[in-house]
């Protein structure tokens, strides 16, 4: 159905409960339903001597995050598994919202910071992870130079 979207959400959609057209194409969107796009939001600041990255994970354990460093890329994956067993003995399932499935990110942070020189902490669903700014090596600024006319 055509209809105006407003701030991203699709009223008529979601009232009549039409699928979305690229629904087929990313699976991985089941985890969260429709609104996956919108889930591992990630702030990041840069204070005086290191950078902080705060990322959500609403609804994951701390067993189900994990956070690597190779090559100077920076990956966060968080995956949830659901058991069919638990779901047994609770009850007869009437609606099931909750898909196991995976989530990844990646940031590139440089190639001379070392897992030494991140420390990760995860809180009520936030995952924070601050690296040492002594660990990156500062990029060259362009000198531009600029073109009249």
């Amino acid at each position: 159905m055509l209809a105006p979207s407003i701030f991203e959400e699709k009223i008529m959609d979601d009232l009549f409960g039409f699928p979305e057209m690229r629904e087929f194409e990313n699976l991985e969107k089941k985890l969260y339903g429709r609104r996956a796009d919108r889930m591992m939001k990630t702030d990041v600041r840069e204070k005086d001597d290191n950078y902080e990255v705060v990322i959500d994970l609403p609804g994951f354990k701390k067993e189900e995050v994990t956070v690597e460093l190779n090559d100077g890329y920076l990956t966060i994956n968080a995956a949830k598994g659901l058991d069919k067993d638990e779901n047994d003995k609770k009850g007869k399932l009437i609606r099931q919202e909750r898909y196991a499935g995976s989530m990844t990110r990646s940031f590139y942070i440089g190639e001379n910071v070392r897992k030494e020189d991140v420390e990760a902490t995860y809180r009520h669903g936030v995952l924070t992870l601050t690296i040492s700014k002594k660990a990156m090596k500062k990029v060259p600024e362009k000198n531009l130079i600029a073109i009249e006319g």
